[in-house]
């Protein structure tokens, strides 16, 4: 019997954001844990600030560690499960990296050599705090850290892939020997199977690490180009846990939809509900789903500044801990989830061919060949998956996937 898909949410303190670690307040963390809770969710994602917790590369702050052990220890109490992001990194359009990799200091985060051993002790120390503890499910390397390695970042840390393997072998390693044996990761935004230039690889991502990542989000280009309610947005989650599978050399290797939201103004606050169900139904409809965990738990209070506008209303919850009407979705689909309710979802017999060269991968982005072939075919009542061109003729891969069919994106008729 597989084991029940998983349902959390990307925690964001409601008092200071993630600057709450300055000041860090454990009634109000155990508030904020409360109402997640209440929602019938089973995990929460976790965000140390990377400078606060290391501001110099020897030294890692303990008192900031303790509170984190603190934050996941009253997790546990509510039942929840941790998964803690080391190297923060990138967050709601704010970069947080240490002084001692900037300015004066400028030196690569993926290739420099002092660099590199101060994040691995930085995320060794993390896991092994925590590795004592039952509801820690382990690490993920960073926050959509592929944003740091290219365009259109203002000020890239330019590496090779093959300097990025380098890179997330060691890393996770580090992880590995901090807390072994915990679902350890990492986890990229959509450059990572969209854009061609992007160092970071979907073969990374769906090789490297416990369990393959995907971050969803119809702002890029999706929702502009479909609108909210078109097959392309409610499936585009589906559609990125389907396209990582292309990837993996294990044919059930588990995805998780570990970012997902809806995003004003292209899902109005009003319609965010219904974007919320259809997104969780369809991507419930994918073999191997590991997870959904939404984005985010509480809003971003309108004290702080600056922020881009979508970002101050994309909780699942308001400022003062309310649920919204997502709220109750999530929740909904979480109880099924744990209640049995759902069978677990069919095979996917008929796979799209997607190119292996990853200076090709544009094609799977919006507008692209495979992005407009694969929802022609799930307009037209299909349920496909992906297949690397170079193994679309490999019958045992196919058959061990459950795939019976190949078609490439021409000959998916266009209407």
């Amino acid at each position: 019997m597989p084991s029940a898909v998983r349902f959390g949410v990307n925690y964001t303190p409601s008092v200071g954001w993630f600057h709450h670690w300055l000041d860090f307040d454990l009634d109000s963390v155990r508030a904020d844990l409360d109402s997640i809770a209440a929602l019938d969710v089973d995990h929460v994602r976790v965000f140390p600030l990377w400078p606060y917790f290391q501001p110099n590369r020897t030294l890692i702050r303990e008192r900031a560690v303790e509170h984190l052990v603190a934050l996941v220890d009253a997790a546990g109490e509510r039942g929840l499960d941790v998964n803690v992001d080391g190297l923060q990194g990138h967050l709601s359009s704010f970069d947080y990296v240490p002084a001692w990799t900037r300015t004066w200091h400028r030196r690569n985060l993926f290739t420099d050599p002092h660099v590199v051993e101060g994040q691995a002790a930085y995320l060794r120390t993390l896991a092994a705090a925590l590795a004592g503890r039952t509801n820690f499910l382990g690490m993920t390397l960073g926050n959509e850290v592929n944003q740091f390695s290219a365009g259109p970042h203002p000020d890239p840390d330019r590496a090779t892939s093959a300097q990025i393997d380098a890179w997330l072998e060691r890393m996770l390693a580090a992880c590995e020997e901090g807390a072994p044996g915990r679902m350890h990761l990492h986890a990229e935004y959509d450059a990572t199977w969209y854009q061609d230039d992007q160092p970071f690889t979907p073969a990374q991502a769906a090789r490297q690490g416990a369990v393959t990542a995907v971050h969803s989000w119809v702002f890029n280009g999706t929702a502009q180009r479909h609108g909210r309610t078109s097959v392309p947005s409610e499936h585009h989650a589906a559609y990125l846990i389907e396209l990582s599978k292309a990837w993996a050399d294990d044919p059930h290797r588990p995805v998780w939809l570990q970012e997902v939201g809806a995003p004003a103004p292209l899902v109005p606050a009003e319609h965010a509900a219904a974007f919320t169900e259809a997104t969780v139904e369809n991507a419930l409809d994918c073999p191997d789903l590991w997870g959904v965990t939404w984005w985010c738990s509480h809003d971003v209070s309108r004290a702080l500044a600056d922020f881009p506008e979508l970002e101050y209303g994309l909780g699942l919850l308001t400022n003062d801990r309310r649920p919204k009407d997502t709220a109750r979705v999530l929740a909904s689909a979480a109880r099924a989830a744990r209640d049995g309710a759902r069978p677990a979802p069919a095979p996917r017999t008929t796979a799209l061919a997607v190119p292996a060269d990853p200076a090709a991968r544009s094609a799977c982005a919006p507008g692209g060949a495979v992005f407009d072939a694969f929802f022609r075919l799930v307009a037209d009542g299909a349920r496909p998956t992906t297949v690397l061109d170079t193994r679309a003729a490999d019958t045992g891969h196919l058959a061990v996937r459950g795939i019976t069919e190949v078609v490439t994106p021409d000959q998916v008729p266009v209407p």
